[in-house]
């Protein structure tokens, strides 16, 4: 491309983004936590994070795998809601937190998620993990084949329910990735996880979630906690369309947990905003096409372009087009033919793929024939 389209862009991006941000790198904020990661949904943007790549034991928290290998059966029609697990011996006497389920009873999978999910019941965790692989073992396994697919990174599963487990390991940041995964890849299940309390067998538990009971948008995810673990919650909510998810562990208290996660995901709303820089399907340039039946071809953004910026200072945004001039006809709507790159002063870079609004066909070899004379004689 031109370095006049380059500069046109920039500077119309620069008069529009007259607001946010001088830096880029991730903000620090002082916690108690061990562990955390504060991240925007929609751009994926990291807020802060604090040992975010360390191993730490998940607990409860590593419940949220379990679940998406139930939805992934769910969705794909493996299983259904009315279906039933058998409840065995080892499910009906694992210890931690229960569903309370009847040992040699048939339960329906729905009532097992929301055991699961609301009562962070253990032996609804064995359940499923047996009814669906055989075994714990088994099911385990199953949990490391889908977190390597959906790519978490650092992440080792040796059961079900978070038991404490030597080889039982995440990160804070893999924990984020699988609640990113869960709310995009599920979306028609994640209403359980803002359900407030689920009675079985005549109990009625509470759910854990601190965020639940009063935080402005909450609706999910999961608590955890162990001895060596401390008090942990991945947390989410939304609030005029931003998702915001946070991930923290190695509080000392139930309070404190409640305190510091509420305190951690308002300050995430409330220091960042979402800018859009381009909808989807807009227009962002017009290119020239070589050899083509138009002589030009829109560039266009499939998904859109926003930005998640810090409301501390003004910056000016460098946005342009980059491709290999001429783009060769055939035009396909489906590869990408040029980067949309946009450089923030502070650290941010980031490059996204730019399509072709429409396909442009090939001129017939005789057009391409006297194209090329022109071009010989004339340059053009």
């Amino acid at each position: 491309m031109t370095h006049k389209l380059m500069t046109r862009l920039a500077l119309s991006f620069a008069a529009f983004l007259f607001f946010a941000a001088s830096a880029f790198a991730v903000t620090p904020i002082e916690t108690p936590a061990k562990e955390l990661i504060i991240l925007d949904a929609t751009t994926g943007t990291v807020l802060t994070e604090k040992n975010a790549d360390e191993s730490m034991v998940p607990s409860s928290m590593s419940k949220l795998m379990t679940a998406y290998v139930v939805f992934d059966r769910l969705k794909s029609g493996k299983l259904s809601m009315d279906g039933t697990f058998h409840v065995s011996q080892k499910a009906w006497s694992t210890q931690g937190s229960k569903m309370f389920v009847d040992i040699d009873s048939d339960v329906k999978i729905e009532d097992l998620l929301r055991g699961m999910i609301i009562q962070s019941g253990n032996d609804a965790c064995v359940v499923l993990a047996e009814g669906i692989a055989g075994s714990e073992d088994a099911f385990a396994n199953l949990m490391n084949e889908t977190a390597a697919r959906i790519g978490l990174k650092n992440s080792h599963f040796a059961n079900a329910s978070g038991w404490p487990d030597p080889n039982h390991r995440m990160t804070a940041r893999d924990l984020s990735i699988l609640a990113m995964r869960l709310i995009n890849d599920f979306p028609e299940y994640m209403h359980f996880y803002k359900e407030i309390d689920f009675t079985y067998h005549g109990i009625k538990q509470g759910n854990r979630n601190p965020l639940l009971y009063g935080f402005n948008g909450a609706d999910g995810l999961k608590t955890g906690h162990t001895d060596e673990a401390g008090y942990g919650l991945v947390g989410t909510a939304i609030r005029d369309g931003r998702r915001v998810i946070m991930v923290v562990n190695g509080l000392q208290s139930m309070q404190q947990r409640a305190d510091e996660s509420k305190r951690l995901l308002e300050w995430g709303f409330r220091e960042f905003r979402n800018y859009t820089l381009f909808k989807p399907g807009q227009i962002v340039a017009d290119v020239p096409v070589w050899m083509g039946i138009a002589p030009t071809v829109t560039l266009i953004t499939k998904d859109g372009l926003t930005v998640t910026l810090p409301n501390s200072a003004k910056f000016n945004a460098d946005i342009k087009v980059v491709y290999n001039q001429p783009l060769h006809a055939p035009i396909s709507k489906t590869t990408p033919l040029a980067n949309l790159v946009v450089d923030i002063p502070g650290g941010f870079h980031q490059e996204y793929p730019l399509y072709a609004a429409s396909e442009v066909a090939q001129l017939g070899w005789f057009q391409r024939m006297m194209r090329g004379i022109r071009y010989l004689l004339t340059g053009e």
